[in-house]
């Protein structure tokens, strides 16, 4: 059993959501319960309603944050002026890195999928998704939107696959040498 993050007079808030991360990491977001969260942060069962009203609260919190985070690795990718594939494989090490947010944004159905700052985040995140697909292409094709896909399937797929373990980098290597080798296949052939 992982240990919580006792809350000690300090950001409550930050402590929730880090022990609600702990418990997605060990049994996935559908398993969570605001009463083991508080259990593991050492607080009364009340705190986490009283930050986040109720389990999908406290879920749609955690997913805000993965796609906020996400958005950023993507846009610090962009602004290293990076190549399309390089945005892919900061897709891919944000979702090896983040295994418990990505886990929440993967679950819709247990999320407020109208939450505000959630559709921001999401929007975010695509749009530098999009962006990407847009310089990729560069007028070879005017649908931008399923570059976009594409991509995104590719990478969203090879990330889950790596959480499950169904693939793993060979000996030798990482995550990042393994993403670029997908993601490369992304380009045109010259």
């Amino acid at each position: 059993m992982l240990v919580g993050v006792p809350y000690h007079h300090g950001d409550l808030r930050r402590a929730l959501l880090d022990t609600a991360l702990l418990a997605v990491g060990e049994h996935g977001p559908a398993a969570l319960s605001l009463r083991d969260v508080a259990r593991r942060a050492g607080v009364s069962h009340a705190a986490p309603t009283h930050h986040f009203g109720d389990k999908a609260g406290l879920l749609t919190a955690l997913a805000t944050e993965g796609w906020t985070l996400l958005a950023d690795a993507l846009t610090e990718s962009a602004e290293q002026n990076r190549s399309f594939a390089e945005l892919g494989v900061a897709y891919v090490l944000f979702a090896t890195t983040h295994p418990a947010h990505f886990a929440v944004m993967r679950a819709p159905g247990l999320v407020r999928g109208d939450d505000a700052e959630l559709v921001a985040a999401q929007q975010r995140a695509g749009a530098r998704l999009d962006a990407g697909a847009g310089r990729h292409d560069r007028g070879a094709t005017s649908d931008t939107a399923t570059t976009a896909l594409a991509a995104w399937s590719l990478v969203h797929g090879l990330s889950a696959l790596l959480l499950e373990g169904m693939v793993s980098p060979e000996p030798g290597t990482d995550v990042a040498t393994l993403a670029r080798s997908v993601t490369t296949r992304l380009s045109p052939r010259s």
